[in-house]
């Protein structure tokens, strides 16, 4: 905004008497001074001119880099903004096919767990099927054992028994052999003078 320029105030006229020629002079330089005031004040509202003239070609230049720097800025968050957009439109597709196959995935295990139930089940009733047969089988051979062993025992009291009765025959016969043997060898050792103390 230019300044305001100062109005020259005007001294009132006095009325024209007699001019000498001090007055003229004293007008003449009155007037040398004030055109040197107006010639200083013009040269400084010059400079001041063109003081404003060069800060408005700069604000000028400024408001022009500004509004480029603006534009690259708009420019760039119109890129990020389409770059971010589309990696958000990659990442929700990429998200959206992995849930696609996590729940097919699901699905598939489920139908895997079904059948892995199913067959544990077919599992555990045949364990226990086998596990019945073998106490089945535990329960009727310790049956047959306990029997094995009854029979053993009055088979080994009948031998026991025959064995110990014809040992009881056998003893009579030897104790009479061997008195008879025995007889016989005293006889014999007599015939040589011996005695069987001396043997």
């Amino acid at each position: 905004m230019a300044p305001k320029r100062k109005t020259k105030k005007t001294a009132k006229k006095i009325p024209e008497k007699y001019i000498g020629p001090n007055d003229l002079e004293a007008k003449y330089k009155r007037s040398v001074l004030d055109i040197a005031v107006l010639e200083d004040r013009i040269a400084l509202q010059g400079e001041f001119v063109r003081k404003v003239k060069s800060d408005r070609v700069d604000l000028r230049r400024c408001m022009k880099d500004m509004e480029q720097k603006l534009e690259h800025e708009r420019q760039d968050h119109r890129d990020i903004n389409s770059d971010l957009s589309r990696q958000y439109k990659t990442m929700q597709m990429e998200l959206s096919s992995k849930v696609k196959r996590l729940e097919k995935e699901v699905s598939q295990l489920k139908g895997e767990l079904v059948l892995c139930q199913d067959e544990l089940k077919k599992e555990k009733r045949d364990r226990e099927h086998v596990e019945q047969q073998k106490d089945d089988i535990i329960s009727e051979l310790n049956h047959k054992l306990v029997n094995m062993e009854m029979d053993y025992e009055r088979i080994l009291h009948e031998t026991l028994d025959s064995l110990t009765s014809q040992l009881s025959v056998a003893q009579k016969g030897w104790r009479s052999e061997s008195t008879e043997l025995h007889q016989n060898h005293k006889d014999m050792l007599s015939e040589f003078g011996l005695t069987a103390l001396d043997i």
